[in-house]
């Protein structure tokens, strides 16, 4: 509220930065973890370390392609002494629970993978980046950096779980006089709460992004546009030498996202794992209340993601829902789930990872590659199907 009153009406891309990720009042900033069953939301992490020990199998895959491997992975991962270190990137690593569960899968099963990796953990909130160690606890001797931004060069790859659903977004809405976007003003003189207000664009690249979609809004639609996301896979492209890059987050491609489905938007926040449900018309939206105690979030463009990524010399490897993507990584899917190898807990746990309708179908999977070729690679393999 004082940071309004000094500085004027605030665009919610500015709002949610403040709220989210401001070092003293943010949401993130002030605490090491913010999902599972005592936090707000939950993830593939909170169901357990199979997700990360799934997502290893593909990781040592791209490992042995990246050097010069072509043979099964799950064998020969690393056998050539001449490999030099492997950066392994977690982009919004949090306390580092999937990188510390994705280290133990590797040290376990390829351990000449597990010896040339080295940990590059990129985390905002200093709460969370204080926890790394004690949360990597027996595997900490393979982290070699962490902080707030990306390494400026590195090899191997980057993995970036919901990350993108929570960075800022611009969100505007469509009149018949053309787009307005929708700022965070106070009250009044004396009230303490806050409420939104239309007003002109804050930048042209709002409504060139639109029109690089060839997006139709008709009046009353209420979008949201991630700017942040675009510039940051465009960082992380430049930023990899060779490798891959992972992107697991939800959303949608740009035709469904900015369509009669969603045109009241897909702002929202999560508080005690109760989400308020889609943008509201109401002149305190559900998002705008509490500031600092609760998430907020929104669906991902991956249209705009990916143009983004090739732009910059990134290569499309597959983009698909979480379900098809874990169970490409299973060998011999339904054998090996009812087999010795699972016990009744990681059964369940993979029903949780792959259910239809939840999280399943509601994250999806976009893997990129550079300098690495077009290989088929084995997450890819059950089926290329988004739904």
């Amino acid at each position: 509220m004082d940071v309004i009153r000094d500085r004027g009406p605030l665009t919610v891309a500015a709002f949610m930065d403040y709220a989210l990720y401001d070092p003293a009042n943010g949401y993130y900033a002030r605490a090491a973890r913010r999902s599972g069953r005592a936090g707000d939301f939950f993830t593939s992490v909170d169901v357990g370390p199979l997700f990360g020990e799934l997502l290893e199998i593909q990781i040592a895959e791209m490992f042995a392609i990246w050097g010069g491997h072509m043979g099964p992975p799950l064998h020969d991962a690393g056998a050539d002494p001449r490999v030099g270190p492997f950066d392994l990137v977690e982009a919004g690593a949090g306390s580092g629970r999937l990188s510390a569960d994705i280290l133990r899968a590797a040290r376990e099963r390829h351990p000449a993978f597990y010896d040339a990796i080295r940990l590059h953990l990129v985390e905002a909130s200093a709460e969370a980046r204080a926890a790394q160690t004690a949360t990597l606890g027996d595997t900490a001797d393979r982290l070699a950096s962490s902080g707030a931004a990306l390494p400026s060069s590195f090899e191997g790859v980057l993995v970036a779980n919901e990350l993108l659903d929570a960075m800022p977004v611009h969100q505007v809405v469509m009149r018949d006089d053309g787009l307005k976007e929708i700022y965070v003003d106070a009250g009044g003189p004396e009230s303490r709460a806050l409420r939104t207000i239309e007003g002109p664009l804050s930048a042209p690249a709002l409504a060139e992004y639109l029109a690089r979609l060839d997006v139709d809004l008709q009046p009353g639609w209420r979008v949201e546009i991630n700017l942040r996301a675009v510039e940051w896979i465009r960082d992380a492209a430049r930023r990899l030498r060779r490798g891959f890059i992972i992107v697991i987050d939800y959303g949608h491609d740009a035709r469904e996202l900015y369509s009669p489905t969603h045109a009241a938007g897909t702002l929202t926040s999560f508080r005690g794992h109760r989400s308020a449900g889609p943008e509201s018309t109401a002149a305190t939206p559900p998002w705008l209340q509490s500031p600092g105690e609760q998430d907020i979030t929104s669906h991902v463009d991956f249209t705009s993601v990916r143009a983004a990524a090739e732009s910059e010399g990134l290569q499309t490897l597959g983009f698909l829902d979480q379900t098809y993507f874990l169970l490409g990584l299973i060998e011999d899917s339904h054998a090996t789930l009812n087999g010795s190898r699972y016990d009744d807990v990681k059964r369940r746990a993979f029903k949780t990872l792959v259910m239809p309708g939840g999280l399943g179908s509601t994250f999806k999977v976009m893997i990129f590659g550079k300098g690495a070729g077009t290989p088929a690679l084995r997450g890819c393999s059950y089926r290329m199907r988004v739904t």
